[in-house]
């Protein structure tokens, strides 16, 4: 089990990391989550041992993870870290970096792990081609491709599918979390993609200004969240007052954050609103409007003109 026990941490004299606590069993994938700047690619850096903590300890399966201060090269080896800039080697092709830290005593073996990530990956037909001729998104899957190479027990990933093309990144998410759970690999994934952390996480961490202000589910954090932020980081979110949308005893009333699909056109809606644009979703269209200068947002089969004023209720 992977133990972070009150961990702090300081950059020059800006608290990143504040107070930080929790366990992660073996095999288990945890998403974390936040806004841009909240500590989640220092959180993991510090996991790996590439920083020295202010206080706190790191520790797996009882033994403390340390960081440059103690080690000579930092990093521990069982634990692999993917950082948002891939670190390939430029002029040697793909199945050579993918291959670059494993055994050449058994080349049969190499060969076929090689092949077996290639294929996880998508990238067969490219592992003869040089790095350096590939797109962002191509060295980002070689780079995930070759932190597994070696079977770290621990995987560490920073936004690893921020450059893949998305009617390609959906197979690799499904290829990666199921392999994982497969071999038993804890996972962390630091990412801004709500279906990382709704889809394929066990537990979903929150993180705001250093600190973890939430941990549970990913469906219960979805369906219950305490505030507008971790609302907001699984889409739109709307904060209304229950008497807006429907008839409420007196000292009865309450602020509620209610998700677009929540809410729907009724003829005889409380809240009345007035259309400013429909956003085409494939599936149905995103609607944004306004009531007293405030932005609300619903979902409607059709597309709604704008200044079209509408009734809204809950979705039952």
């Amino acid at each position: 089990m992977l133990e972070l026990k009150n961990i702090s941490f300081t950059y020059i004299t800006a608290a990143v990391i504040e107070a930080v606590s929790f366990s992660v069993p073996k095999g288990q994938n945890i998403a974390v989550i936040g806004e841009s700047g909240c500590g989640k690619s220092t959180l993991l850096k510090l996991i790996y041992g590439l920083y020295d903590l202010d206080a706190g300890t790191i520790s797996y399966d009882g033994k403390p993870i340390l960081g440059p201060k103690y080690n000579l090269i930092p990093g521990a080896d069982f634990i692999k870290y993917l950082a948002q800039d891939f670190d390939l080697m430029p002029y040697i092709t793909v199945e050579e970096n993918v291959g670059k830290f494993l055994s050449n005593i058994y080349k049969d073996k190499k060969q076929a792990r090689v092949q077996e990530l290639l294929e996880m990956v998508e990238m067969t037909e490219y592992a003869q081609v040089k790095a350096k001729y590939l797109s962002g998104g191509q060295q980002q899957r070689v780079a995930l491709a070759r932190v597994l190479a070696l079977e770290p027990e621990i995987l560490l990933l920073d936004e690893p599918f921020s450059q893949i093309d998305s009617f390609r990144k959906n197979a690799l998410r499904r290829n990666l979390f199921q392999y994982l759970k497969e071999k038993q690999i804890t996972c962390i994934i630091a990412t801004h993609d709500s279906t990382d952390a709704l889809s394929f996480s066990d537990q979903t961490i929150v993180m705001q200004n250093g600190k973890v202000i939430a941990q549970n589910s990913p469906k219960e954090l979805f369906q219950n969240p305490s505030n507008a932020y971790i609302a907001s980081l699984f889409g739109e979110v709307n904060v209304l007052q229950l008497s807006q949308l429907t008839s409420v005893a007196p000292g009865a009333d309450q602020t509620v954050l209610l998700y677009p699909h929540q809410l729907e056109v009724i003829a005889d809606g409380v809240l009345e609103v007035e259309v400013r644009q429909s956003y085409f979703k494939g599936s149905h269209y995103l609607v944004k409007a306004v009531v007293a200068q405030k932005v609300i947002f619903f979902d409607s089969s059709t597309a709604l003109a704008a200044g079209t004023k509408v009734c809204l209720g809950l979705r039952i």
